[in-house]
């Protein structure tokens, strides 16, 4: 994984002692959080046969089943693997994040919008015109910077899970980065871990990019007032005109933003104006109203709005999709963010979500200071032929992408977490659950499925698939729709399935999940000039990880709504947020395979929802 730490002080500084400062801070802090073990080989070889079995028919199980003995066999590759994955997790912080940065994002070619960017969408404040807008805005701002402060100063409360603390060093580094875009891979940059961290956020409107300073020359926050009245300075500078879109750049496949990026770099004024969107604090984008259809569509048009601006005709300008947070307010009341995964990842922005909201309900607790304030700096950029060239071919690729991803939001009225709880049913379980019989309702199969588990009780742990099919959901699934089947059989079923996928969950929040081994077992031989393990070029392991069915759950208490593009072009993505006595889910798919339809798997997904209410408390 290539991390940049850009200090801001003199060019006499050592980057290195910035670092080392940090990494000491971070140590003293979280010393408490263990390394992230290795798991048992035959432990992971034995699980990943087990998640195969509800997915391949018994000739290609058996075929693959020879190949994992093969390589699990005593004193073969995979221990050989093995041990040097040993090595390597005694020698480093952690030993699987960096290889799975590196590996799922920062090599990733797909373009960010829509592939990769998840978007979280919340519910529409009380206001229809720009004065309210900007006035929330500015309270947003206000809210940012004082949980930056908050995490500046060590003050964020060390989260637990289970009783055990996790790590938290992914929260300083939300801030002042962005992934920069290269021709093999992409890079990431950190511009806020220095004696002197950027002082500046960008505003974007109606495709125009300004530098705000966000604090004041004695180095306190600035007022909600003085705030507004600098939001107030850009609108009156950023009237529609023939501005080019230059956000758009970084919605295109990663390749050629590349290409393009190095193009634009070659001037100076747009060296200085990309070095500023970059290292800004986060992003504001402050958007016209999203088009209103009616008002079940509105919730999924917010979504899609947050996600990808709409298109190159509506807000998709006011992107810069490289850059870590970029929070989106509407003229039309609606709001969210927009986040890159490479940098942070869904909790740690929930949080920062959920201290927003709770900053929003307080009032503005300082006077502004009479002090007059610099006029806020508008981005300019020079575009010659070659870049107005990449811009309208990034355009009509965005639009093409755009009008192929179907979305579908809604809120599931009927019960929410209660439910299972009063059950004895884990939510989160009996959700994946219902997805299984849901997507099988629909496509009469199982499909390969993840679920996303937390790692972070580990020191620099970051994620691990839970693979939702198992041979306990199938039994399930197979049965529930069985009029043959007994309800009491169909309720030990369903109570099996549930703590199948309970047991998967445990196994993953003790590190002891299968598919980050594995990743690290193949990225091992690699790096030791081998040939890729015959068990990768399995079409067993190639069907296993062709994600149909990609899931997640928001971390929120928050009524919001997360929203995120398939994995492949033949899958969906459903990502769901369960409260008391609701659930809010997203479903996308692409319109251009003609097996997946958003609509029909949000219509299955309510129906069986209320099947299995049925199941577990009859009416009659």
């Amino acid at each position: 994984m290539v991390i940049w730490i850009i200090p801001f002080a003199s060019r006499d500084s050592c980057p290195l002692c910035f670092l080392q400062v940090c990494v000491r801070q971070e140590q003293s802090r979280f010393s408490s959080v263990p390394q992230q073990p290795v798991p048992p080989l035959a432990q992971t070889l034995q699980g990943y046969l087990q998640a195969l079995e509800p997915l391949l028919p018994p000739d290609e199980l058996a075929h693959t089943r020879r190949m994992v003995h093969e390589f699990g066999r005593p004193g073969g590759l995979g221990s050989q693997l093995q041990k040097r994955l040993d090595i390597r997790a005694k020698n480093t912080k952690n030993w699987i994040t960096d290889w799975w940065v590196q590996c799922s994002y920062l090599e990733n070619r797909e373009p960010l919008a829509v592939h990769s960017n998840p978007a979280i969408s919340l519910p529409r404040r009380d206001f229809n015109d720009w004065r309210s807008q900007l006035v929330f805005a500015s309270k947003l701002i206000a809210a940012v910077l004082d949980f930056k402060a908050m995490t500046d100063r060590g003050q964020l409360p060390v989260e637990q899970l289970r009783g055990r603390p996790l790590c938290m060093e992914l929260y300083p580094l939300m801030f002042s980065s962005c992934r920069v875009p290269g021709p093999k891979h992409d890079s990431i940059a950190h511009y806020g871990r220095s004696r002197r961290s950027p002082t500046h956020i960008t505003v974007v409107r109606n495709y125009q990019f300004f530098q705000l300073e966000v604090y004041n020359s004695d180095g306190s926050r600035m007022t909600e007032s003085q705030i507004h009245s600098q939001l107030f300075r850009i609108r009156s500078q950023s009237w529609k005109t023939d501005k080019e879109p230059m956000g758009i750049l970084t919605s295109e496949h990663r390749h050629t933003w590349g290409a393009a990026y190095n193009r634009l770099l070659r001037d100076k004024i747009n060296r200085e104006s990309v070095r500023a969107i970059e290292t800004g604090l986060f992003s504001l984008c402050l958007d016209s109203p999203v088009m209103r259809i009616s008002d079940e569509k509105y919730a999924s048009r917010k979504a899609a709005q947050v996600l990808h601006g709409g298109g190159t005709f509506s807000n998709s300008g006011n992107r810069w999709f490289d850059k870590t947070l970029q929070f989106v307010v509407g003229e039309d009341g609606s709001w969210g963010l927009l986040y890159e995964q490479a940098t942070t990842e869904g909790v740690q922005v929930a949080t920062l979500l959920h201290h927003i909201l709770e900053y929003c309900e307080k009032p503005d607790p300082k006077r502004a200071p009479l002090i007059p304030l610099p006029m806020p700096k508008k981005l300019y950029f020079y575009i010659d032929k070659e870049i107005k060239r990449d811009i309208e071919l990034a355009k009509q690729n965005l639009d093409i992408l755009i009008n192929d991803l179907d979305v579908k939001v809604f809120n599931f009225k009927t019960f929410g977490k209660e439910l299972p709880k009063r059950n004895k049913l884990s939510p989160n379980a009996f959700i994946q659950v219902a997805l299984q019989l849901s997507y099988y309702r629909v496509h009469n199969e199982m499909c390969p499925s993840c679920d996303i588990a937390s790692q972070r009780m580990f020191r620099g742990g970051r994620t691990e698939y839970i693979r939702s099919p198992t041979k306990e959901a199938l039994a399930f699934v197979l049965a529930f729709d069985d009029a043959s089947v007994s309800r009491e059989v169909k309720l030990q079923l369903l109570r099996e399935a549930v703590e199948a996928y309970v047991a998967l969950t445990d196994l993953a929040l003790k590190g002891c999940g299968i598919d980050r081994h594995l990743l690290g077992l193949k990225l091992q031989a690699i790096e030791q000039g081998l040939s890729i393990p015959k068990i990768f070029m399995d079409t067993g392991y190639g069907y296993a990880t062709h994600w149909k069915l990609r899931t997640g759950q928001v971390p929120a208490n928050t009524d919001s709504v997360m929203c995120f593009g398939p994995l492949v072009p033949d899958g969906y993505a459903v990502c769901y947020n369960p409260q008391a006595d609701h659930v809010h889910f997203s479903v996308t798919a692409f319109n251009c395979c003609e097996e997946t339809n958003a609509e029909t798997l949000a219509q299955t997904v309510q129906k069986t929802l209320c099947d299995l209410q049925e199941l577990l408390e009859p009416t009659v």
